[in-house]
């Protein structure tokens, strides 16, 4: 009769434990953190995109300062922002914002009237169509492009983390 020799289960037991672990809420935070990792990184792509308004120059500085006094600028990029996190069933999902009334039109342009006479430029609308400057589609599609590299990254960090602590 053959014998089959002694086993120790004790590092099994040790892995089982971290498996566990890892199944708690250790998962959630992982994920969270690292769906604010990526909005951070989306919302700094979006903001360095999005263009500043600039004063036109005029013939007069009374015309300048009649439209454009107090101008300060940046309005549309400081406003944009981040939701809280939300995970709807398996899924979570960012949502980044911008507070300006106007962020839609210069996102993905807007029509207007060839033609008519805006004092405030000082001059006449040449096209009836504004494209849009897509600074929040392009970053998006950017970061789609990254994000799994960054995901990989730091999933293999974090399972490394957990199965070298004691």
């Amino acid at each position: 009769m053959a014998k089959w020799g002694r086993c120790d289960y004790e590092q099994l037991k040790k892995l089982n434990k971290r498996l566990e672990q890892l199944m708690d809420s250790a998962i959630d935070k992982f994920i969270r953190k690292t769906a604010k990792e990526l909005a951070g990184r989306l919302l700094n792509k979006t903001v360095k995109r999005t263009p500043v308004g600039v004063i036109p120059s005029y013939a007069t500085d009374e015309a300048k300062s009649k439209y454009w006094s107090g101008y300060e600028g940046s309005n549309l990029r400081d406003n944009w922002f981040i939701l809280p996190i939300e995970k709807h069933g398996d899924n979570y999902v960012i949502t980044i914002a911008n507070n300006a009334e106007y962020a839609s039109y210069v996102e993905y342009g807007h029509r207007q009237k060839a033609g008519r006479y805006v004092p405030a430029l000082g001059k006449k609308l040449t096209s009836s169509w504004v494209k849009g400057r897509y600074m929040l589609t392009i970053s998006t599609q950017e970061l789609e492009r990254q994000a799994p590299k960054i995901i990989e990254r730091k999933l293999y960090n974090f399972i490394k983390g957990c199965f070298d602590a004691e």
